[in-house]
């Protein structure tokens, strides 16, 4: 985990505390601040900071948003983004999104806008940011009675059809459902008949999603989040959700950003009498003719598959509506209520929930 600078700052009732002030949010893995938080986001954005109550141990701590740079957001409704992106813009903070746009609307095993009004706010989103600022996951694919690796496939054509020049990415997980409780328990109360992936489903899949992406010429960057299993003969590889190097590529040109990620921009040399000079192994090329060589590292604090660089995250478990079946982030439906409740009731406290 990055050990980010301490700054001290006022809070609402006047007292100076210490607080972190990290360069890098993630909004969030814990919960769905663009479709549920929006609002309580950018509120606390203008305000200076938020608090973060630790999972493990109740613990709550001060997140000062004085030295942001950068934002990850993740939704499966991101919608109601739109409105402040203007925001983001103006205090120069980059941004981009992990958009999760499933298609379980016969099976009910999500409770999000229509399909049909999700990818048209891909495409806003899209129209605001660019296109590489939207990175499409299908997540997590998920095998039940009542779908099957063909469905799937089905699922994923017909909206990557609608996406093929909306996204340079499509990242997607097997449901890994026995190691984690919560998935389990929320499946098996809901009566959900969901089957485990096995190594020979796994490659079936990646490799007829991978003829998929050839055949119909979406040209997506295929990748998987989190995932143990080695498909890169399929051209699919371990996907970087915090991702360093799609953070330089769009914000390179923020040295403050530049120097704490320890990235150097260089600048192509121009051509000699011998011809182009020759460029350095593992070369990232970036606009006006300039060039920087990955530093990515790998957060030390995520999941042992997980490549993601390191994030101060600001969401809280138990807090997200959209009520999945297959939910890892709420222990129960009602306690997930409970919480959004008691943040409306309160919906700018310096908390997520409120308490």
């Amino acid at each position: 985990m990055t050990d980010w600078t301490k700054i001290s700052r006022k809070i609402d009732d006047g007292t100076i505390v210490s607080m972190q002030a990290p360069l890098i949010i993630s909004a969030s893995r814990s919960t769905d601040i663009p479709a549920f938080y929006a609002d309580w986001f950018f509120y606390r954005l203008k305000k200076g900071y938020s608090v973060w109550t630790n999972p493990f141990n109740g613990a709550k701590s001060y997140v000062s948003y004085d030295k942001t740079r950068f934002v990850i957001f993740w939704s499966k409704n991101p919608r109601p983004l739109l409105p402040y992106l203007h925001i983001l813009r103006e205090r120069n903070i980059n941004c981009y999104i992990q958009y999760t746009l499933n298609d379980y609307e016969d099976e009910r095993l999500e409770k999000v806008p229509l399909l049909a009004n999700r990818i048209e706010t891909f495409k806003l989103l899209v129209e605001q940011l660019g296109k590489g600022r939207v990175v499409w996951r299908f997540d997590p694919m998920i095998l039940t009675d009542n779908i099957s690796i063909d469905d799937l496939l089905r699922k994923v054509q017909n909206i990557g059809d609608q996406l093929k020049d909306y996204t340079e990415k499509l990242v997607f997980s097997y449901a890994d459902i026995a190691i984690y409780k919560k998935v389990k328990r929320n499946l098996e109360a809901s009566g959900i008949p969901f089957h485990e992936w096995n190594i020979v489903q796994m490659e079936e899949f990646a490799d007829k999603l991978s003829a998929m992406n050839r055949d119909r010429k979406w040209n997506f960057q295929i990748a998987t989040c989190g995932e143990k299993i080695d498909i890169r003969k399929y051209g699919i590889i371990h996907n970087r959700c915090i991702d360093g190097d799609l953070i330089v590529r769009l914000a390179w040109n923020d040295k403050e950003l530049m120097e704490f990620m320890k990235v150097k921009i260089e600048e192509i040399p121009a051509p000699t009498l011998f011809g182009q000079p020759e460029l350095p192994d593992g070369v990232i090329l970036l606009p006006y003719n300039r060039y920087f060589i990955s530093t990515h590292k790998k957060d030390s604090g995520q999941r042992q598959f997980c490549e993601c660089m390191a994030s101060k995250d600001i969401g809280e478990y138990n807090t997200c509506p959209h009520l999945c079946e297959y939910c890892y982030a709420n222990t129960t439906k009602r306690i997930a209520l409970e919480n959004w409740e008691r943040h409306q009731n309160n919906k700018f406290a310096d908390t997520i929930t409120g308490k």
